[in-house]
């Protein structure tokens, strides 16, 4: 074997007690062909012969041990076996104990044939994510088809100082297999040897009918063990429309205890140094300002935009944040130390404000996680501004405007830094201004169109158009909004496979104002169009415009059985006027028509004024955002965007063509319509 740079992040050796040693003609005896195996292998699914985990955890150390026997009977999996990669964090081990093929009935040992090559695994130091980590690449030689794989590891991570948190709590989430392998034996094992109570709760579970089970909560002692054991083992579980089940590990508490353990933390962090005395220029640019909502954006953005960030991997592990005099000195931090920073200015010019933990990545399975410090991976600062609660992320870069004027973050979970708190759960928001609000514009007249669009972009809009349009190439944005127009007009169906720049003229977009106070930003599109209308097969021509960002296609076609659907739309504005020196249709049923859509998650409105040569519609779409809408109410939810897709996202004018037998015809078409 070839060992070609330091061994202290691996080692080959033998199981730990804990784990248990298994000879090699018990492996044998567990590589038996069955009925089962002879099935799965014929339909061509990958094989576990069996898959023995388990889950270590000591106030010295976390654990993970692998025992498991696999088919290689098709190349891909061959070629994955062949080469692989372990990463590990700082102070961890990955211990090889065992690589192995039966082949033709014959044990034999691969680890002669194996290659371990350790690297840095730092490809994105360069955009400030520090990490210690380790990868471990695995090359093993002389794999063939048919071979029966046999990996025997363990990974361990022993506590540092810097791990105070993992030394005082535990939380590991096991979640069910993948439910494309099938399994002759599948063993997982929670091994518990801490001081401490650890408790565990099963979610997701289902009964033999498929209904979820209400979850259980049970716990271990010092020296307990939790086993589930399955035989011929296929996970039922409908990946598509299903939650895994998974289990949650974690040291027995409370939110109330643990709001109370960390809050010291950041009150000593606090005390150490008053901001006039590290930050004196600070200070002064600060009292120069006299207005409070300026103050506040200045507050916010000088961080956001000033203090670089640093996301330190194994950092992020402890929950002590860096002074706030050491953050403003070095320019640079990770998220808590920003957002203790933010709140240190905050505190000076006399507003209210906290730290708050978060998890964005994993929000939604707050609710059913064991009460843990571990589940949170991000900090962020809430703001108490006219009485009303606003939450900001230090880390982000690029964001403006006065506080209610900013982006908003989703989110519901949260833990705020202070005594005696529980987990909340943040309020539904309903957004005061428009985030998108636009006013179009089509003159055909004659065989030529003109049309024009200005859109006003607020809040999260704002700031991700700003930098889009900062981002991205002039002719590439003009293209974007050439190819968007072209399904508006319905020109891909009468008109496809042409090259949009040769449909829009002339076509031009440009910033109008970018306000940074009210976050605003304004763009202006313009172009020329030959040939306006839309012409069916029959030969009739129309001019429509239908706006399907409008249509919320994600809440249409929503389809799960465990998961709320997450309502997050932004606020819209729209009004769309068509005119043509042409006679239209006034009457026609989708020309006039028009929609009123009340229910507890948005209100709808469309509103239309038709003249003999066009139309005006005006369009508000206010949501009830940052919540979860419940099964019970979602098909009526689902219901009210059917009626927004039926024609209600735009509008249409059918031309009356000229002359003595298109009237009869049309008259004819009105009378037995």
């Amino acid at each position: 074997m070839n060992n070609q740079i330091q061994v202290e992040n691996y080692k080959i050796q033998k199981p730990e007690a804990w784990a248990g040693i298994i000879e090699d003609q018990d492996l044998i005896d567990r590589i038996k062909e069955s009925e089962f195996a002879k099935k799965q292998i014929d339909e061509g699914r990958d094989y576990c012969y069996f898959l023995d985990k388990k889950y270590y955890t000591s106030n010295t150390e976390n654990s993970e041990y692998v025992c498991m026997a696999y088919t290689l009977n098709e190349p891909a999996n061959l070629e994955r076996a062949s080469v692989s990669e372990v990463v590990v964090e700082e102070n961890e081990i990955y211990n090889i104990h065992r690589i192995s093929v039966l082949r033709d009935g014959v044990l034999i040992d691969k680890i002669p044939d194996t290659s371990i090559k350790v690297f840095d695994s730092e490809n994105q130091s360069a955009g400030g994510v520090l990490s210690s980590n380790k990868k471990i690449n695995i090359t093993i030689k002389d794999l063939r088809l048919y071979d029966v794989l046999i990996l025997e590891d363990s990974r361990v991570k022993a506590f540092t100082e810097r791990d105070f948190l993992r030394k005082e709590f535990s939380k590991h989430v096991w979640v069910s297999p993948d439910n494309y392998w099938a399994y002759g034996n599948f063993k997982f094992t929670f091994i518990n040897d801490r001081d401490q109570l650890i408790a565990y709760k099963k979610t997701f579970f289902r009964d033999e009918q498929g209904n979820v089970l209400q979850p259980e909560i049970n716990y271990l002692k010092k020296g307990d063990r939790f086993v589930i054991d399955e035989v011929d083992y296929i996970n039922p579980v409908d990946a598509n429309r299903e939650i895994f089940p998974f289990i949650d590990f974690a040291t027995e508490s409370n939110w109330k205890d643990l709001s109370n353990y960390i809050a010291p933390l950041y009150e000593e962090i606090f005390n150490k140094a008053a901001l006039p005395e590290y930050a004196p220029n600070l200070v002064e640019k600060l009292d120069a300002i006299t207005d409070s909502d300026e103050k506040l954006q200045f507050a916010i953005e000088y961080v956001q935009n000033n203090i670089y960030y640093i996301f330190n991997a194994n950092e992020m592990n402890g929950h002590k944040p860096q002074e706030p005099s050491v953050t403003y000195e070095t320019k640079q931090g990770d998220c808590k130390a920003k957002s203790v920073l933010l709140k240190s200015i905050l505190d000076y010019i006399g507003v209210d404000s906290s730290i708050v933990l978060v998890n964005f990545h994993t929000d939604f399975y707050i609710k059913y996680y064991l009460p843990s410090l571990l589940t949170f991976n991000h900090v962020i600062v809430k703001i108490n501004h006219k009485g009303e609660d606003h939450f900001v992320d230090a880390t982000l870069r690029d964001e403006f405007g006065y506080l209610e004027n900013r982006g908003f973050t989703y989110f519901m979970h949260y833990l705020e830094v202070k005594k005696d708190q529980e987990l909340y759960e943040r309020k539904a928001y309903k957004y005061p201004y428009y985030c998108v609000d636009e006013k179009v514009e089509f003159k055909a007249k004659e065989d030529t169109g003109h049309l024009k669009l200005i859109t006003v972009y607020r809040g999260n809009r704002a700031n991700a158009m700003r930098r889009y349009f900062k981002n991205t190439n002039k002719r590439e944005v003009v293209d974007s909004w050439n190819n968007f127009l072209f399904y508006s007009l319905n020109y891909s169906n009468d008109r496809s496979g042409t090259d949009v720049r040769n449909v829009f003229k002339d076509a031009a977009i440009d910033v109008v104002s970018d306000d940074k106070k009210l976050n605003e930003f304004t763009i202006q599109y313009q172009s020329t169009i030959d040939n306006p209308y839309f012409t069916d097969p029959q030969k009739n021509r129309f001019l429509m415009y239908f706006d399907r960002n409008v249509v919320k296609a994600g809440a249409r076609d929503f389809m799960h059985k465990d998961l709320p659907f997450w309502h997050n739309f932004d606020s819209e504005k729209y009004e769309i006027s068509l005119h043509t020196d042409q006679k239209i249709d006034t009457e026609e049923k989708y020309t006039v028509q028009e929609s009123t859509i009340s229910n507890p998650y948005f209100d709808y409105k469309s509103r239309k004024k038709i003249t003999k040569n066009g139309g005006t519609v005006y369009i508000e779409y206010n949501p009830l955002v940052n919540i979860e809408i419940p099964q019970e109410q979602f098909e009526d939810f689902r219901t009210a965007h059917h009626t927004v897709a039926d024609s209600n996202f735009g509008i249409g004018v059918d031309i009356i063509e000229p002359g003595l037998m298109n009237m009869l015809k049309f008259s004819f078409k009105k009378k037995f319509k």
